[in-house]
C-alpha cells in the first residue's frame, strides 16, 4: 500500500500551515498605513493565497496525493480558504480548459482585452452562493477582529491573488494566438522569477504539456 504522507502532501500541508500562521499573525497586527511592513505583508497573504490555489490545482490533476480522496479533500480545503470555492465545479472548468483550450467552449478563454477577459475570468468563476458565504464569513469575523484588518489581509490578498493567477495563468500564457498544439506561450527561463511569480505556472506550456506534473517539478521541464 501506498504511503499517504507523500512529497506532494507535505508541500500542500506546508502552504496550508503557512497561510493559516500568517492570517492568525495578521489578523490582530496593529495597522499603521505609515508601517511599511503592511504592505510586505499584503504581498507576502497574496503569494501564500496564490499557493493555495495552484495547491488546490494540482489536486485537480492528481498529483497531490496518489489516493484520490486525499488528494481531492485537500483540493476542497484549499478552494474553500482560498474564496468558499466548491472544488468540485472548478474540477470541471479546468478540465474543461485543458480539452478546449483556446477555443469558444474553453472557460478560460476570452476574445478581448486584458480587463474584459479578467472580468470574463472572475464572471465565470464567482458565484452569488459564494459571495453570500465569504459576505456572512466577514460578519461573524468582524465580532472578534477589525475590520480594517479583514479587508487588508484576508479580503485584499484574495482578490490581489486572482490578477496574479490569472496574469501568469491565463493572460501571457494565453492570449493573442500562440502557435503551438497547446496554444500556451511559457515564460523564460529564470526559475527564481517563475517561482516568485506564480509558483513555477508561467511555465505554462509545459503544464499542457505534461499536466501530470506537479508545480514543484515544473521547472525539471524546462
Amino acid at each position: 500500500m501506498k504511503s499517504a504522507i507523500t512529497p506532494g502532501v507535505l508541500i500542500a500541508v506546508i502552504i496550508i500551515v503557512c497561510w493559516s500562521v500568517s492570517l492568525s499573525f495578521l489578523i490582530i497586527y496593529r495597522v499603521r498605513f505609515q508601517d511599511p511592513f503592511i504592505y510586505l505583508f499584503i504581498v507576502l497573504q497574496m503569494f501564500l493565497y496564490t499557493g493555495l490555489f495552484i495547491t488546490a490545482h494540482d489536486s485537480m490533476h492528481g498529483t497531490v496525493s496518489p489516493h484520490k480522496t486525499l488528494n481531492n479533500v485537500i483540493g476542497q480545503i484549499c478552494t474553500a480558504l482560498f474564496a468558499a470555492f466548491l472544488y468540485k465545479n472548478l474540477y470541471k472548468k479546468h478540465h474543461d480548459h485543458h480539452r478546449h483550450v483556446h477555443t469558444e467552449i474553453d472557460p478560460d478563454y476570452h476574445n478581448g482585452n486584458f480587463w474584459s477577459w479578467y472580468f470574463k475570468f472572475m464572471r465565470e468563476y464567482i458565484t452569488w452562493q459564494q459571495i453570500l458565504i465569504m459576505a456572512i464569513l466577514f460578519n461573524i469575523l468582524k465580532i472578534w477582529f477589525a475590520e480594517v484588518n479583514l479587508l487588508l489581509f484576508w479580503v485584499l490578498p484574495s482578490l490581489l491573488s486572482t490578477l496574479q493567477l490569472f496574469y501568469f495563468g491565463t493572460w501571457l500564457p494565453h492570449h493573442g494566438e500562440p502557435e503551438n498544439v497547446h496554444q500556451s506561450r511559457t515564460q523564460k527561463r529564470n526559475h527564481v522569477l517563475a517561482f516568485l511569480s506564480c509558483y513555477f505556472f508561467g511555465y505554462h506550456f509545459e503544464h499542457h504539456d505534461s499536466p501530470g506534473t506537479p508545480w514543484w517539478k515544473l521547472w525539471t521541464l524546462k
